[in-house]
């Protein structure tokens, strides 16, 4: 079994890929939204507002609001061992040290 298939728990059929986390991923949320349309909805909704500004740099504003709280879930899921968080993210550790100075978490 991989660290994805554990960190996703029981009630989960084990996969060796992320078909499962994809899939609950896009099972929609209390509000009937899935993380996609949740994130096109606020994209939407954010050119909308701009009123013909010019914006610059949306995806980095977009990965950090993603990013942040995936790698603090993440991190207090593994209870902050660094090593664990690297294997569940794919993410070289170093990267992952990186990450979380960027973003305070470490």
């Amino acid at each position: 079994m991989t660290l994805l298939n554990e960190t996703l728990g029981s009630g989960i059929a084990p996969v060796s890929d992320n078909t499962s986390l994809k899939q609950h991923l896009n099972t929609p949320s209390e509000e009937g939204q899935t993380l996609r349309g949740s994130v096109e909805k606020a994209l939407h909704n954010y050119f909308a507002h701009l009123e013909g500004a010019d914006v610059t740099d949306v995806y980095n504003l977009v990965l950090t609001e993603v990013e942040a709280p995936l790698l603090e879930t993440v991190m207090n899921y593994v209870k902050g061992n660094q090593t664990k968080a690297s294997e569940l993210l794919g993410l070289n550790r170093g990267t992952l040290r990186k990450k979380l100075k960027q973003y305070d978490l470490l």
